[in-house]
């Protein structure tokens, strides 16, 4: 990723579209999560990937441009959200990535449903941790906050879940 990164720092637009497909479905989820309807989450990545782009020279290290793109991502879906003032409603069905596959996507609309039951300031955290596999540090990173922070809130989610599904 860090050689497409300084490629598309240097204008080469290949890169920069090889970079963005390789974050899609992140993308996708992490806006799903945060709007829950597919016209803002279209917005939604739209506005991030052209920010992104913009901005691609701004970004310091190349290994770090997935967290990157995901805080630009977080920062359009707040702004949409606030302006919007809507609340996140999810459908029987989610786009999963894997063709055929039901019984996954019940699963990932199940989780999305736990997620709505923590909250805000825990439901970002949990996505990104057990939806998107990002190591509590990196989590840390794209929400601008201490890693314990991350995982008191991982901690206290969890404790929570645990509750609810007794």
């Amino acid at each position: 990723m860090d050689t497409l990164v300084r490629k598309a720092q240097r204008g080469d637009a290949e890169a920069f579209i090889c970079l963005i497909e390789e974050c899609r479905m992140t993308l996708r989820r992490v806006a799903y999560g945060y709007l829950g309807n597919d016209e803002d989450v279209a917005d939604a990545i739209q506005d991030t990937i052209l920010s992104a782009y913009e901005h691609i020279n701004t970004l310091k290290k190349g290994e770090h441009f997935k967290t990157w793109l995901v805080r630009i991502l977080i920062n359009h879906c707040t702004k949409m959200w606030r302006q919007n003032k809507k609340t996140v409603h999810f459908p029987d069905h989610f786009e999963t990535g894997q063709a055929g596959s039901m019984d996954h996507g019940r699963a990932y609309v199940e989780f999305k449903q736990l997620l709505l039951s923590l909250p805000e300031d825990s439901r970002t955290i949990f996505q990104l941790y057990y939806g998107e596999q990002f190591t509590t540090k990196e989590i840390a990173a794209v929400l601008d906050m201490k890693e314990n922070t991350v995982k008191s809130r991982l901690h206290r989610g969890k404790e929570q879940l645990r509750e609810q599904l007794q």
